[in-house]
This record gives C-alpha cells, sequence and structure tokens, in this order.
C-alpha cells in the first residue's frame, strides 16, 4: 500500500484445498498484530466479482415447467447443468515459487516454502528447482554504540555504568576470579617482583622496590624497604589498584588498558605513574606460579622458550659445545649461573628475555628440591590439635579401622580425609595430605592409619622440641629479593644438549 514490502505466511491445507493468509508483523512497526490477514477458505483466481442476481448461483437449474403451478406441477431439472456458474479456485498445482497470486485484488509472489512443501511438490509433480526468491534487501550496517568520553569522574567503568540506564549500577566485579585466586591457606597468588627505577640519577640508582600483584584483582601495590643512610624515607611507595599503561589518553570513549600478570615479568620495562620500573627479580613463589601457568606467562612456558632457543642453536652447536666444553674441565656436566646466562645471550643476540634464560636455567638447574622435616610437620599439626583441645584419637582409630575391611591396617587416603573431616579435625587439608605423603605405604599406595594417629596423638607423643617458624599471611615489607644462596648456582647442560640437538654432546 505504501510501497513497503509485506511478508506473509500462506497455509494451504489438503484436506479441504482452503487456504490461510498469516502476517508477520516485525516489532517496533507500526502495524497492528492481527492474528489472521485472509480466513481460512477456498480462495477463487479471479476475486473481486460483481455480486450475482437472485437464483443465478444455485444447485439445480429447471429446464422447463408445465402443468399448473404449485399442487400437481411438474419440472424437469437440468442433469448437464446448462447456464450454470462456475468459479475456478486456486489448488496445489497453482501454487510454485514465484507464481503470483491474485488475493481478492492483491497481488502476492510466492517466494519460498518449507521442508515439507518442498518434498511434496517433489514427490507428486517432480519438482526439483526450490530457489528462493529475493524479496528483502540488504539491511543497513548497523552502527555500534558510541559512548561519551570519560568525564574524569569516579572510575572509568562506573562513569560507563551511569551511561547505560537512567538508573546507575555499580560494575560488576569478577567474584568468581576473586573467589578463585584470593588467598587460599598458604597460597597467596600474590606475586612479588624486585624492580629497580631505570633512571641515570645517582640518587635513585640503588632504589630497590618491591611490586605486588595480587592475582585475585590484578591490582599493583608498590613497596620500597627503607635503606639505612640512604636519605630516602621507604614505605608504601604506590597505593595498591590498578595501574594504566602510559601512552592512553586520559579521556576516551574506550576503556583504557591496565597492567596484567602476563605483562610483568624479568627484565620488562614497566610505567607506573610516569616512574619507569626494570623487573629485576621475583620470589620463589612467582616462579612456581608462573611455570605452572605458562599458558598464561608464556616467557615461563619452557616448551615455547625451548622451540625460539633451538632456532638460535641450530646454527651455532660447535660453539655451544666449545664453550661447555671449556668452562666444564672435568666433565661434570654442568656450569655455573652466570656462565650459561652469558652464552645464551652471545648466541641468541638479546633475543632472549631476562626471565626466559632464568626459565630454562630452573628447569634444567641442579639444585635439590628441599622437603620440609616431617617433625616440623607433626608438631605444627599437634600444635594445632592442642589449641582446639581435640583428644578423641580412640574414636578416630575406630572409625579408621571400621573403613579397613580387609584388616591390612591400610586404607586410602581419601578416607582418612572424609573421617577425619567427618570427625572435624582441626588440620588444614594441605597440611594433612603432606603428613600423610610422607607416611608408610602400600603397594596400592594406601596409608597406615595406626601410624598417622600415633604421630598425631599429641597426649601420648608429644614433639615440643622442633623449632617452627610459621610463614608470613600478609605481605612480607622485609624481603628484597633473592639470596645468593637461593638461586640458581649450576646448570646441567648435558640435559639442554640432549633436549636441543637429540644428543648430549660433552
Amino acid at each position: 500500500m505504501f510501497g513497503d514490502s509485506r511478508e506473509m505466511i500462506l497455509h494451504y491445507f489438503l484436506a479441504d484445498d482452503t487456504i490461510e493468509i498469516r502476517e508477520v508483523i516485525p516489532p517496533n512497526s507500526g502495524r497492528d498484530a492481527a492474528p489472521v490477514f485472509l480466513r481460512r477458505a477456498r480462495l477463487p483466481k479471479s476475486a473481486p466479482e460483481s455480486l450475482r442476481q437472485p437464483g443465478e448461483v444455485t444447485g439445480r437449474t429447471v429446464l422447463n415447467v408445465f402443468g399448473p403451478m404449485g399442487h400437481g406441477g411438474r419440472y424437469i431439472l437440468d442433469s448437464l447443468k446448462t447456464g450454470a456458474v462456475s468459479t475456478d479456485y486456486y489448488r496445489d498445482s497453482d501454487l510454485q515459487i514465484g507464481a503470483v497470486l491474485n488475493v481478492w485484488g492483491r497481488k502476492y509472489v510466492l517466494c519460498d516454502c518449507d521442508e515439507f512443501t518442498k518434498e511434496y511438490y517433489k514427490t507428486k509433480y517432480g519438482l526439483a528447482n526450490f530457489a528462493p526468491i529475493k524479496y528483502k534487501g540488504d539491511p543497513a550496517p548497523r552502527g555500534g554504540k558510541q559512548w561519551p568520553p570519560y568525564n574524569g569522574f569516579g572510575s572509568e567503568e562506573d562513569s560507563l555504568c551511569s551511561c547505560m540506564g537512567l538508573l546507575p549500577k555499580p560494575p560488576r566485579r569478577d567474584f568468581v576470579k576473586f573467589m578463585e585466586r584470593d588467598r587460599h591457606g598458604l597460597d597467596s597468588n600474590v606475586l612479588r617482583y624486585v624492580a629497580r627505577l631505570d633512571t641515570t640519577k645517582p640518587i635513585d640508582v640503588d632504589r630497590r622496590f618491591i611490586i605486588s600483584y595480587f592475582l585475585s584483582d590484578d591490582t599493583i601495590a608498590v613497596f620500597e624497604p627503607p635503606q639505612r643512610n640512604s636519605g630516602i624515607i621507604g614505605g608504601k611507595f604506590l597505593e595498591r589498584g590498578r595501574v594504566k599503561k602510559p601512552n592512553q589518553p586520559r579521556f576516551s570513549t574506550t576503556l583504557s588498558e591496565y597492567y596484567l600478570a602476563a605483562d610483568l615479568y624479568i627484565g620488562s620495562r614497566v610505567d607506573f605513574n610516569c616512574h619507569m620500573f626494570i623487573l629485576t627479580d621475583a620470589d620463589e613463589y612467582a616462579f612456581r606460579y608462573m611455570e605452572k601457568n605458562g599458558h598464561e606467562f608464556p616467557v615461563s612456558d619452557i616448551g615455547k622458550v625451548i622451540s625460539k632457543l633451538k632456532g638460535f642453536g641450530q646454527a651455532n652447536v660447535e660453539q655451544i659445545a666449545d664453550f661447555f666444553r671449556r668452562n666444564d674441565p672435568e666433565n661434570q656436566g654442568k656450569v655455573g649461573y652466570e656462565q650459561f646466562r652469558n652464552l645464551l645471550v652471545q648466541i641468541a643476540s638479546n633475543n632472549l628475555t631476562e626471565h626466559e634464560i632464568i626459565t630454562i636455567a630452573r628447569h634444567f638447574s641442579d639444585r635439590q628440591e628441599e622437603k620440609v622435616d616431617l617433625g616440623v610437620l607433626v608438631s605444627i599439626a599437634q600444635e594445632q590439635l592442642r589449641k582446639d583441645n581435640f583428644e578423641i584419637f580412640g574414636k578416630l582409630i575406630e572409625s579408621f579401622v571400621h573403613q579397613d575391611t580387609d584388616g591390612s591396617g591400610y586404607i586410602d587416603p581419601e578416607q582418612i580425609r572424609q573421617v577425619c573431616h567427618a570427625f572435624h579435625v582441626p588440620i588444614p587439608d594441605d597440611l594433612l595430605r603432606t603428613i600423610m605423603s610422607r607416611m608408610e605405604m602400600n603397594e596400592q599406595g594406601k596409608v597406615n592409619y595406626a601410624n598417622l594417629v600415633r604421630l598425631l596423638n599429641w597426649r601420648e607423643n608429644p614433639i615440643s622440641n622442633v623449632q617452627y617458624t610459621q610463614p608470613p599471611l600478609s605481605l612480607d615489607q622485609t624481603w628484597t629479593g633473592n639470596k645468593p644462596s637461593e638461586g640458581i648456582q649450576y646448570v646441567c647442560y648435558a640435559a639442554l644438549m640432549q633436549t636441543l640437538f637429540g644428543e648430549a654432546r660433552q
């Protein structure tokens, strides 16, 4: 009517050859959503037509009437229906894609059909071409929402939420990430680094800072340890919060980028509020966390670093072998870390970061993993049991005996954890797991529960001569980096050569 296309759905009923038409009303079109556009009925092809005279359309035709009218009269019916008015209606054979239908004076074009209709016409009429007719133009490209620029009040996320509705709502925090990466027991989920200022000023060259990255909310805190006779008062250098990356417009229509955990690694240069820092060291927890989550930290992914090193080492195989031969005259298969680092810097031409070199050195290091003495662990557990006045060791051993169905004296560690949880034993789960890993086990990996209860029984077997230092549960502001004895002393180059070139070359 107004030049726009009207989308209809035509239903043809095979039972009685009737047709029904329903209109598809798009949202916000301004039209009333009528349930039916054309009520179900037979659709004549020549409609609309003028009205017939009375008696013109009838089921019977009388040819001749003789005799008196009324009672006793005679009439003859036309069996050939001479002069009868016939109306041609639409049938299924008239409905094809591309056909134009006359719906009471309005022209409708059939553009497409469903799968059942296609299968029906393919079976009955042998049709195979059901290409639809394009009746809609390409939709106009929708422009993305352009948010107003940041106005400087509050955080960028908070200002953006005020533009999304009449009733401003605070920005949503990622509580799942917060709960997963918040402090759990001895797992702090805080990565700490040692950093220095990238400056040539004599007063700032020797200043050292502790950068703490909190994984729970991606915030950063910077602390400067006090140094005697330095003339600088140490303490909190940067309040905990998210830090923006440099060279970003302050009042922008898009959210700013912030420093993430992957941006902090040894050797990286970071700009915190116009203060340039160079990261020089990290604590053991940060190294282990990054190596455990190598998919998030490419510089700690040993597979990627080794692949990168292979590209540099293939052309310098003889040079590398000669270097190890000269620096290991006793053929012990290991060299010092500083010598190993100088070699990688030389052959990689500064294409390896300091953290990647440390990742290789840690992976092939010669140091032994130190374990906490079992007596120290048991003393911690007994101290916790003593504080909570836990003394029902008899019932605890009875429950273990009930779980020991074969009477071997050994049960599964998971069953021990379940029993301890049922009796509310006040020992942290990670500590209990560590103690069970040091206990006597059989071939099936089951634990001798009698020895475990005997060690935990602080009444009969107290352990009081073990000196233990509680690990810090808050930010250790006195940590200024790893001691030389805590670092990597030697690197097993033989294992590295085997990994790189397939043979242990001396």
